[in-house]
């Protein structure tokens, strides 16, 4: 009882509890190598960092500027809805779209829904989770025992997701694909624009027919 009037004293006299100490996500930053972590804008450095703390929600805001989809780009994205659906669907522009990151322990990583508003239809929502596991150190879950392996790099001050193999993982284990049957290089890239603004760019590039899916959408920080 002593030791509990004093501390409530102290606080009465202006004496501050003690305030637990935020550890910042490394998780981004360890596999990047600290001189390439270096060369992204503080901004994006704030966005990959920010604590992992399990069930920790983020969302972000945007709009979609173009969504372009070649004639086998769209016949592949409509085929991908009997996995879950995991590319746009409808080309174009103008839409407003909703991404949530949350931090799931079970998925070893974070979950990522993308929400696409669609005129006249009921939103697009696409689910995926990255994972920081495998011989890359990250992996993007897709549903349905569906993986792709990804390297991150910074090229020209951009944050650059690049697909590197393909996969189904079956009972823990994680058979690679054949190249002739995926649907090539997949490629994100997330450019800040200063402001609390970054430009997000997606590109799907078959090597014998070339680009499938290119779309780009700006997107707000949290306020």
């Amino acid at each position: 009882m002593t030791i509990l009037a004093r501390d409530v004293a102290a606080l009465g006299s202006g004496a501050r509890a003690p305030r637990r100490e935020v550890q910042a996500d490394t998780r981004y930053s360890t596999l990047l190598g600290e001189k390439a972590w270096a060369r992204l804008p503080e901004a994006v450095r704030r966005r990959f960092s920010k604590p992992g703390h399990p069930g920790n929600v983020t969302i972000y805001r945007g709009q979609v500027i173009s969504t372009e989809l070649s004639r086998i780009g769209s016949l592949l994205a409509q085929a991908a809805r009997l996995v879950g659906g995991p590319l746009p669907l409808t080309p174009g522009g103008g839409g407003t779209v909703t991404v949530t990151v949350i931090e799931d322990p079970a998925f070893k990583g974070q979950v990522w829904s993308r929400s696409y508003a669609r005129a006249g239809h009921f939103p697009q929502v696409i689910h995926s989770a990255k994972r920081f596991l495998g011989p890359t150190g990250l992996e993007e879950y897709l549903g349905w025992g569906l993986v792709m392996r990804l390297g991150l790099s910074v090229e020209e001050g951009t944050l650059v997701f690049r697909s590197l193999a393909y996969g189904l993982e079956l009972r823990g284990r994680f058979f690679r694909l054949p190249s002739w049957i995926t649907p090539g290089t997949c490629e994100v890239r997330h450019e800040d624009q200063g402001g609390g603004r970054f430009r997000f760019e997606l590109t799907l590039v078959h090597p014998l027919v070339g680009c499938l899916v290119r779309q780009v959408a700006v997107f707000e920080d949290p306020r």
